[in-house]
């Protein structure tokens, strides 16, 4: 027997083996759990009814909101492929998706939208309660155009005279 092998060796380049795999799969484990776990709005949240009524106004000033706050990662047409989509750790909602947007109340879009979660930041304290819903109703237009491929009738009161034009 050579004096300069250590019969412990082996076992010590086993346990650090296992120990190295078992770190990158509790690693690998826990970012596929967060990516994929839900992101629910409380109950209360879900039966919140919108306050804002979708009028051309309303529309109009949620698209300023939107072209400011959401565009660069949900996308021009809101199907979540903005400029700097591919660059977050989760993908940007695709609001363009109308059987999912159909599923989701004003009130939880609402709470998404305050509340945010990595990698959306909350815009809480960002922007008015009043130009939250006001984006509530904007966001909801975009599943209505990807749908019918056409702007969404709105419930506006009859266009005054002195308006100015809708932007698409």
């Amino acid at each position: 027997m050579n004096p300069d092998k250590n019969p412990e060796a082996p076992k010590r380049k086993l346990l650090l083996g296992v120990s190295v795999v078992f770190v990158i799969v509790a690693v690998a484990g826990s970012i596929i759990l967060y990516a994929t776990r839900d992101w629910n709005a409380p109950a209360a949240a879900r039966n919140l009814q919108n306050p804002v009524p979708p009028t051309d106004d309303s529309i109009t000033a949620g698209m300023m909101s939107y072209s400011t706050h959401c565009q660069s990662c949900h996308g021009e047409r809101g199907d979540g492929k903005g400029e700097r989509a591919e660059k977050l750790s989760i993908a940007p909602s695709d609001f363009t998706d109308a059987h999912a947007m159909g599923q989701m109340t004003d009130g939880e879009l609402f709470w998404k939208i305050s509340h945010g979660r990595h990698p959306m930041p909350s815009f809480q304290n960002k922007l008015t309660e009043q130009e939250r819903w006001e984006l509530v109703d904007y966001i909801r237009t975009l599943s209505q155009k990807a749908a019918s491929g056409a702007a969404p009738a709105t419930n506006a009161p009859v266009p005054q005279t002195d308006a100015a034009p809708k932007r698409q």
